[in-house]
């Protein structure tokens, strides 16, 4: 026979081994699979001791338990052999008298130990040697070696493949849990500022969103939340955050639209944005808002930011009601204003001035030809400056008792002097009790009012009297007080007539 006519048999042998361990694999025991000993020595102890004759002529004798253990062989070689190379001890088979149990007397057939037994008769299992390992393996038959081999392999398959369906299943979920996520809806919080803004009475915010989902579909569509930032759900993907319009709060407030965009990252649902988008939506001046926001903001209420349409329409009237009003106020107020400075506008022929805004309402004036003065309304007597006309070149004297506040030149040949009392320094040397060229005496309340009407409210009466100027009269510094002031706020509207 050559040698590829017995590689073909050894293949076969192997194949219908491995096939038969395979069928086989739930009637297997741990006790079929492990090494059995009698079933090895009796089928191949003949060859062993010829082997051992040969390979161990020169070695030590064997010792008294081995060669117990060889003769327990030798005899165990006279049994006959099982198809499976394993020998089949049956109970039945057994002699009477080699029977585990006997009928003791007076307890019938009652089982019972046998008294020639004790557990120190039964041998205990030893460990092979290392040489007696390599002697069963090779006594063993191929075919229970293929036998045991393919056990094994089959054994191996079998953990294997429950591994892998594990570990299979495992990335199963973690794909299966990703896709859930992709497409299940995120709810997402951004970060929203609008002043007096209560969603609940009011309109909520309209947030224009763009972008793509985690599927690559394209999104575009307005979603609403609350003056906390809430209300938006997404799936995961990438977005564009914008203000679409205004809502409307329940007085009809309306507010300046933010124009900045954002992006942002869904991935999780209860997601905090609000670091990455943030809106800050201003309250302008009422009078300024536009019909056209207002129906802007109207629209998206309607559209989903308030509770009905009928919620919508009472917010757009509010919103209306609050800009008439405002532009109602403006215009009156810009009316009163015109009067106003028509009242404090003076003119004469050659001249014309505006009364301080700070005297308006406080001071009334007389007027003789180009002469205009300007008194304490109420007083005639008590005037706060005087203004002449003089031609360039000519000189001015003022009243006795009065000071040059100051000059301010036409332009057209003539200057206009302004003069008048000091009254930081009068009225604290009169309230003193001091006679020295006294104006006349005043009331305390009137004292006051007319130092701070020469002085702007920059300083109290107590500060004139007590620090600035003082119970003994500093006149220098009294009048440079009011000369500073009235340059500020009158000479400059001393204007030559058109």
């Amino acid at each position: 026979m050559n040698d590829e006519t017995m590689g073909q048999e050894d293949a076969a042998q192997d194949a219908e081994a491995c096939a038969e361990a395979l069928e086989s694999l739930d009637r297997i025991s741990l006790d079929e699979i492990a090494f059995d000993d009698s079933g090895v020595d009796v089928q191949d102890e003949p060859e062993a001791e010829a082997q051992s004759d040969d390979q161990d002529a020169d070695d030590v004798e064997p010792s008294e338990d081995e060669a117990g253990h060889e003769d327990t062989e030798s005899e165990a070689g006279n049994q006959p052999e099982s198809d499976t190379g394993e020998e089949t001890v049956l109970l039945d088979s057994l002699p009477a008298e080699d029977s585990l149990t006997r009928e003791l007397p007076g307890l019938g057939s009652a089982p019972a130990v046998d008294e020639t037994i004790a557990m120190g008769d039964i041998p205990l299992p030893s460990v092979p040697s290392a040489h007696e390992a390599e002697v069963r393996h090779r006594k063993m038959s191929p075919k229970r070696r293929n036998l045991m081999v393919a056990g094994v392999v089959a054994v191996a398959l079998v953990a294997g493949g429950a591994g892998y369906a594990a570990w299979n299943g495992y990335q199963q979920e973690q794909a299966a849990a990703a896709a859930a996520n992709a497409h299940t809806m995120m709810s997402v919080q951004i970060g929203v500022h609008a002043a007096g803004l209560d969603c609940s009475t009011g309109s909520k915010i309209p947030v224009q969103v763009s972008g793509q989902d985690a599927d690559g579909s394209s999104v575009s569509e307005t979603l609403y939340v609350d003056e906390h930032g809430r209300g938006i759900k997404l799936l995961p993907g990438d977005y564009t955050l914008s203000i679409a319009a205004s809502p409307i709060a329940a007085d009809g407030t309306v507010y300046t639209v933010p124009t900045t965009k954002t992006q942002v990252t869904v991935k999780s649902d209860g997601q905090d944005l609000s670091a990455q988008a943030a809106f800050k939506l201003k309250v302008p001046s009422a009078d300024t808002v536009t019909d056209d926001q207002i129906d802007a903001a109207a629209k998206y209420a309607e559209e989903g930011g308030a509770s009905s349409a009928a919620a919508a329409k009472i917010l757009q009237q509010a919103a209306t009601a609050r800009r008439d009003a405002a532009v109602n106020a403006v215009s009156a107020q810009k009316a009163q204003a015109s009067r106003d400075a028509d009242a404090r506008h003076k003119a004469t022929d050659l001249y014309q001035l505006d009364i301080p805004v700070e005297w308006y309402g406080k001071v009334a004036t007389w007027q003789n030809g180009d002469t205009l003065c300007i008194y304490l309304d109420g007083d005639t007597n008590t005037p706060l400056v005087t203004l002449v006309t003089v031609r360039d070149g000519e000189s001015f004297t003022p009243d006795e008792g009065d000071t040059v506040l100051g000059a301010a030149n036409l332009g057209n040949g003539y200057t206009v002097y302004a003069s008048g009392p000091v009254y930081p320094y009068v009225v604290p040397q009169t309230i003193n009790g001091r006679t020295q060229d006294p104006v006349s005496t005043y009331p305390m309340d009137t004292a006051i009012e007319l130092v701070e009407l020469t002085t702007g409210n920059r300083y109290t009466y107590s500060q004139i009297k007590n620090v600035l100027v003082g119970k003994d009269g500093k006149a220098d510094t009294a009048t440079k007080l009011e000369t500073d002031y009235l340059a500020q706020i009158l000479l400059p509207s001393i204007k030559a007539q058109d």
